[in-house]
């Protein structure tokens, strides 16, 4: 019985964890900003849903980014938001 409920509670961290990955995942688990959907984005620390949807229709109306210190330019963001998620984004001018 104990080793049922260990067995059990193993699966389950392991799909929360699998939950908590975002999909497009570049270099060393960064979020590319060209790419990342609204719920990816909310998955960096510091930013919700309101951030991620200010990300994503910055992106839709002035192109693909080409820098991450272009954040700086999306409404909710400032230089220290920035830097807090830095290091967790990367601009891949390829797509």
């Amino acid at each position: 019985m104990v080793k049922r409920t260990v067995i059990n509670f193993l699966v389950f961290m392991a799909f929360l964890m699998c939950l908590a990955m975002p999909l497009q995942v570049q270099g060393a688990g960064q979020i590319d900003l060209n790419t990342a959907t609204v719920a990816e984005l909310q998955g960096l620390s510091s930013v919700g849903p309101k951030t991620a949807e200010r990300i994503v229709e910055y992106r839709e109306k002035h192109g693909a980014f080409h820098s991450v210190d272009e954040l700086v330019n999306v409404k909710g963001i400032g230089m220290k938001k920035l830097e807090r998620i830095r290091s967790m984004v990367t601009v891949d001018e390829g797509n």
